[in-house]
């Protein structure tokens, strides 16, 4: 198949910010009395809106969550994401690769928020790829596994769903982007979550971005 646009998830995809974003939740969650080791946070929270879990936690830590914790939350997290972020190896000549494949039709679609995705993607000097067409899915009426926010970036770039092709790294992206009706490639350096991605609906996966290129020119 022709792709006529590829739209990409954001963290985990292209830029290395899961293990930095839920560690400051961990230690969060674990100053309001839940305690949780690295792992089990990112197998809890990965790929998820931290205010789409708030029954969890709320049943977790015994109290609300509160406007001023989310606010803490997005203060310290996004101190640590200033201070240490780095872009997923590979991920500047996949973009390039893409963009050109697509003729410049290419779109951010995340399930994170905005000053979060825009601050992630100009750190790491990606933005210019994605200057207004960048998507997040608390602006969305749901948020993955919902595929609101890859119909919506579809949708911009002129593309039905069936002939995208999606760039994800966890089965709630992955669900999100087969509802959406797109082809879904999962990025898949950790080679026991394959699986999971699979049964996700993932055609496709590659451990590497740097793969990514070749695997387009393929096509």
């Amino acid at each position: 198949m022709k792709f006529e646009a590829i739209l990409f998830d954001c963290d985990g995809v292209l830029v290395d910010s899961e293990p930095i974003t839920n560690g400051v939740l961990r230690d969060m969650l674990e100053e309001g009395g839940w305690s949780l080791t690295p792992a089990e946070c990112m197998r809890v929270f990965v790929g998820k809106a931290v205010r789409d879990e708030r029954l969890l936690i709320e049943a977790k830590t015994g109290q609300p969550l509160t406007e001023d914790w989310m606010a803490e939350f997005y203060a310290r997290r996004n101190r640590e994401l200033q201070a240490r972020l780095t872009a997923i190896a590979g991920a500047h000549e996949a973009v390039a690769a893409a963009h050109a494949h697509v003729a410049e039709r290419i779109a951010c679609a995340s399930g994170a928020d905005r000053f979060k995705v825009e601050m992630q993607l100009a750190q790491v000097g990606l933005m210019d790829y994605f200057a207004g067409r960048i998507f997040s899915g608390h602006e969305m009426p749901r948020s993955k596994p919902a595929p609101d926010v890859y119909l919506a970036a579809a949708a911009h770039l002129g593309a039905a769903g069936a002939r995208c092709l999606v760039i994800e790294d966890t089965t709630t992206g992955v669900t999100a982007g087969i509802a959406a009706g797109a082809t879904v490639w999962a990025y898949c350096p950790q080679p026991e979550q394959g699986a999971v991605l699979r049964q996700a609906g993932a055609s496709q996966l590659f451990a590497h971005m740097a793969e990514l290129p070749g695997l387009l020119a393929a096509v």
